[in-house]
């Protein structure tokens, strides 16, 4: 060994150590990129917002329930709960598919387990598709509309609704809560409204199954492009097609959004703002995806043409 090759051989050891040196956890997170963070904040307050729905669903049900709940009724009281949680591990499955996990890792038993978990969530959001239409279509088939004073139904152990709102009906504030002598009477005759409601609640139910059928589809579009991209294929008219479509998909959920706002459910339009960022952040995974298999398609071209010149010389 000569003198001038020592260092150099001390440095490469050195270098060796640093990079078989276990990382702590500390470690990796202080090197996420600002995409990562991001990710962490949308995630931890979708988190947050899916306590509140929980809680929201648990008080409508108080004012709805009866003793003639079917398990259906008890099953579409808490759809909304069913369906964040299904579009939790959806998001958590995407973000392994397209971050978090190496080739590698896909083995076949995780494969199949993750299309295992992924049909249950799809059975969950239809589920929820079901929930919302049977709601729907039942503010058009199946209400009663009452001509009397409001303090006339006191003793039907009612609540009045008005824009997501509930009030039990007693004989105190029967008065205050709406004028007038037609009202509508719903959820199984368990809820009562004047028209003006009536007519909010059917905005409101539409929002809901618009909503969750236009994620559907953005959901299945992000499939799409999944499985293109696991096959290699990063251009064409199709993935062209799907990026497209659920762009234009995610301005109609912004419109949703806005209309919330307008009715001041602040949460949902905060909420469905954290949905739209969170699916974008899969978006972007799916962009930085594609870009390493252009990378990788030139590299390859690179090297075939290559190997064709040293054939030819």
């Amino acid at each position: 060994m000569t003198a001038s090759s020592a260092p150099e051989s001390k440095s490469a050891a050195e270098a060796l150590a640093v990079v078989e040196e276990p990382q702590t956890l500390f470690e990796i997170v202080r090197r996420w990129p600002p995409r990562q963070w991001l990710k962490v904040v949308v995630y931890s307050l979708l988190l947050v917002n899916f306590v509140q729905y929980v809680v929201n669903d648990i008080t409508v049900m108080r004012h709805a329930v009866h003793d003639g709940w079917r398990w259906i009724d008890w099953t579409s009281a808490f759809a909304t709960t069913m369906d964040e949680s299904a579009w939790f591990v959806l998001l958590l499955l995407f973000e392994l598919e397209t971050y978090l996990l190496s080739d590698e890792a896909f083995t076949h038993a995780r494969v199949r387990l993750m299309q295992a978990v992924r049909i249950v969530c799809y059975l969950f959001l239809a589920h929820t598709v079901y929930a919302f239409s049977d709601v729907t279509w039942k503010l058009y088939a199946d209400f009663e509309q009452v001509d009397a004073p409001l303090c006339g139904l006191v003793d039907q152990e009612l609540s009045f609704a008005r824009n997501l709102n509930y009030t039990e009906l007693d004989q105190e504030n029967c008065t205050s809560l709406a004028s007038g002598s037609t009202f509508y009477l719903f959820e199984q005759r368990q809820l009562v409204t004047d028209p003006r409601g009536f007519q909010i609640e059917r905005e409101l139910a539409w929002a809901d199954l618009v909503e969750v059928l236009v994620w559907l589809i953005i959901v299945l579009l992000l499939e799409l492009m999944v499985r293109l991209q696991d096959r290699g294929i990063a251009e064409g008219r199709v993935l062209r097609s799907a990026r497209s479509g659920a762009f234009i998909l995610y301005g109609v959920l912004w419109s949703i959004a806005a209309y919330w706002a307008y009715r001041g459910h602040w949460i949902f339009t905060w909420d469905e703002a954290l949905w739209i960022l969170g699916f974008a952040a899969i978006g972007m995974n799916l962009d930085e995806w594609r870009d390493e298999l252009r990378t990788a398609r030139e590299s390859n071209s690179e090297l075939e043409r290559s190997d064709d010149g040293v054939q030819g010389a």
